[in-house]
Protein backbone atom coordinates (compact mmCIF):
# COMPACT_ATOMS: atom_id res chain seq x y z
CA UNK A 1 0.00 0.00 0.00
CA UNK A 2 1.26 3.46 -0.86
CA UNK A 3 0.24 6.72 0.80
CA UNK A 4 0.25 9.99 -1.12
CA UNK A 5 -0.44 13.55 -0.09
CA UNK A 6 -2.60 15.32 -2.66
CA UNK A 7 -3.54 18.98 -2.78
CA UNK A 8 -6.82 19.48 -4.59
CA UNK A 9 -6.82 22.48 -6.93
CA UNK A 10 -10.11 21.90 -8.70
CA UNK A 11 -13.27 20.80 -6.81
CA UNK A 12 -14.03 18.34 -9.63
CA UNK A 13 -10.96 16.35 -8.59
CA UNK A 14 -12.42 15.92 -5.11
CA UNK A 15 -15.57 14.47 -6.61
CA UNK A 16 -13.47 12.03 -8.67
CA UNK A 17 -11.58 10.96 -5.56
CA UNK A 18 -14.86 10.38 -3.70
CA UNK A 19 -16.06 8.22 -6.61
CA UNK A 20 -12.88 6.14 -6.40
CA UNK A 21 -13.41 5.74 -2.67
CA UNK A 22 -17.01 4.62 -3.29
CA UNK A 23 -15.63 1.91 -5.59
CA UNK A 24 -13.25 0.80 -2.78
CA UNK A 25 -10.25 1.62 -4.95
CA UNK A 26 -8.84 4.16 -2.50
CA UNK A 27 -9.43 5.36 1.03
CA UNK A 28 -9.56 9.00 1.97
CA UNK A 29 -8.45 10.29 5.34
CA UNK A 30 -7.89 13.83 6.47
CA UNK A 31 -4.33 14.87 7.06
CA UNK A 32 -3.55 17.35 9.81
CA UNK A 33 -0.61 19.61 10.36
CA UNK A 34 2.10 17.70 12.25
CA UNK A 35 2.07 20.34 15.00
CA UNK A 36 -1.66 19.86 15.46
CA UNK A 37 -1.22 16.09 15.55
CA UNK A 38 1.56 16.42 18.13
CA UNK A 39 -0.61 18.63 20.34
CA UNK A 40 -3.46 16.12 20.12
CA UNK A 41 -1.19 13.23 21.12
CA UNK A 42 0.27 15.31 23.91
CA UNK A 43 -3.22 16.16 25.16
CA UNK A 44 -4.20 12.49 25.16
CA UNK A 45 -1.08 11.56 27.09
CA UNK A 46 -1.65 14.34 29.59
CA UNK A 47 -5.24 13.28 30.15
CA UNK A 48 -3.99 9.85 31.21
CA UNK A 49 -1.42 11.17 33.68
CA UNK A 50 -2.13 12.87 36.99
CA UNK A 51 0.84 15.21 36.84
CA UNK A 52 1.84 15.55 33.21
CA UNK A 53 4.68 17.95 32.38
CA UNK A 54 3.90 21.21 30.65
CA UNK A 55 5.11 21.98 27.14
CA UNK A 56 7.76 24.28 28.66
CA UNK A 57 9.00 21.48 30.92
CA UNK A 58 9.21 19.09 27.97
CA UNK A 59 11.08 21.68 25.91
CA UNK A 60 13.54 22.28 28.75
CA UNK A 61 14.17 18.54 29.10
CA UNK A 62 14.75 18.16 25.35
CA UNK A 63 17.20 21.08 25.40
CA UNK A 64 19.06 19.55 28.35
CA UNK A 65 19.39 16.19 26.61
CA UNK A 66 20.59 17.84 23.41
CA UNK A 67 23.14 19.90 25.35
CA UNK A 68 24.51 16.82 27.10
CA UNK A 69 24.72 14.90 23.80
CA UNK A 70 26.51 17.84 22.20
CA UNK A 71 28.96 17.97 25.14
CA UNK A 72 29.70 14.24 24.80
CA UNK A 73 30.16 14.54 21.03
CA UNK A 74 32.44 17.56 21.41
CA UNK A 75 34.48 15.70 24.01
CA UNK A 76 34.83 12.65 21.73
CA UNK A 77 35.80 14.80 18.73
CA UNK A 78 38.57 16.52 20.71
CA UNK A 79 40.34 13.20 21.47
Amino acid sequence: METLRIEIVNPKAKRLLKDLADLNLITISKSFDSKVEFREVLSKLRSNAGSAPSLDEITLEVENVRASRYAIKTKQDSH
